[in-house]
């Protein structure tokens, strides 16, 4: 019985002695393949990105035009997952006979909208604050000729 799938597996131990937990283990074939490769950097380039301003570094480096740095990365991040929800969307076959290749198409799908949607609002306020964050031509002339 233990073999089989839903099976409730029971751990049992020696009285008095400690149940181990295995630990888990690193995927090291995933993180040398290209797409782990290409996770790796997607995630180190969004955390520094992140760091950077949560540290206010921008501020130091004033010469680099950091909003429209921001904005591009916004929305070219905006429209390469708006390619890959239409991809998953397109992919979901409710009538599929195989249910798990739908449950995971699905999910796919679906986060791959919600991050398209978070990096397209991120993309709308870095076009703000890019732009002034909403002055007006008044204020933004009156404060070129002071």
């Amino acid at each position: 019985m233990a073999g089989l799938p839903g099976a409730a597996g029971t751990w049992s131990s020696a009285p008095g002695a400690a149940a181990t937990v295995p630990s888990p283990r690193l995927d090291e074939a995933f993180l040398c393949s290209p797409l782990g490769g290409l996770m790796g950097a997607q995630a180190v380039i969004t955390v520094l990105l992140f760091v950077m301003y949560l540290l206010q570094l921008p501020m130091k480096f004033y010469m680099v035009p950091w909003p429209l740095m921001l904005m591009i990365f916004n929305a070219v991040a905006t429209v390469l997952y708006i390619a890959a929800f239409v991809t998953c969307s397109a992919a979901v076959r409710p009538t599929s006979w195989r249910q798990w290749d739908y449950n995971r198409r699905a999910a796919a799908s679906f986060f791959a909208g919600l991050v398209m949607l978070t990096y397209g609002a991120s993309t709308f306020f870095s076009f703000r604050a890019w732009k002034g964050l909403g002055s007006n031509a008044a204020t933004s002339q009156a404060a070129s000729r002071a």
